[in-house]
């Protein structure tokens, strides 16, 4: 099964999973808010510490922000609402992108006389929004496709982050080429890998996500060749 038949799966399966339970999929901070938050339920039969942890990509290492409380307990059935506030230095110029992790480890059970723990963890992006930056919707219609010979290029010119399926099929021949991530930053260009030849490819068909993290219908944009 192709990465990109996986994604839409993978939503649905994060929005049903057990333990810590965020309420959306992805989070927002807007530099003019300051912050933003996010409520976490706690789906288990039992109390359990919510550990929150902000990660860096590894493309962009530097701290934009903090999160609180990194640690707390939450009680069954309850929700606790944890804040992401931003360390900004300097006024962002373009979209930035972090991720979260919300670990639940539940309390200690007894079972035989050995102690039993399991724990949990939510992968979640963060995009960081400049202020005055119009908000798009679709900001995968801002990418460029290039082709150069056998080699497949898409070029982020804008402002936004773009997160997509790493699968993209090529046509009018119906191959599948593969980037090497499930984002593409502001001013970066990432080049896809594939079999066969690139030689009559006019177009892409790719598998783009809303900035609100649901699965959209396919995307297809056209390729511009070396030929002009």
């Amino acid at each position: 099964m192709s990465c990109s038949l996986l994604w839409p799966i993978f939503f649905s399966a994060v929005a049903a999973a057990d333990g810590m339970l965020p309420e959306t999929t992805v989070v927002v901070l807007y530099e003019e808010d300051g912050e933003a938050t996010l409520s976490i339920k706690n789906t288990d039969a039992g109390p359990a510490l919510l550990h929150s942890v902000v990660e860096n990509v590894p493309e962009d290492l530097e701290p934009l922000l903090i999160v609180t409380p990194p640690v707390t307990r939450v009680e069954a059935g309850d929700t606790q609402l944890v804040r992401f506030i931003s360390t900004l230095k300097q006024p962002l110029k373009t979209q930035r992108l972090k991720r979260v992790s919300f670990e639940g480890i539940p309390q200690a059970r007894a079972a035989g006389g050995a102690t039993i723990g399991i724990t949990l963890r939510q992968n979640l992006p963060l995009i960081l929004h400049p202020q005055g930056l119009p908000r798009h919707h679709t900001p995968w219609e801002l990418l460029t496709w290039k082709r150069v010979g056998d080699r497949l290029s898409v070029h982020n010119d804008s402002a936004y982050v773009v997160r997509l399926a790493p699968d993209v099929q090529l046509l009018p021949q119906g191959t599948l080429a593969t980037l090497p991530r499930t984002y593409i930053l502001p001013g970066e260009a990432l080049v896809a890998k594939g079999e066969g030849t690139l030689g009559n490819v006019a177009h892409v068909e790719i598998q783009p996500a809303t900035v609100y993290g649901f699965s959209v219908d396919n995307y297809r944009a056209p390729v511009i060749s070396d030929e002009g």
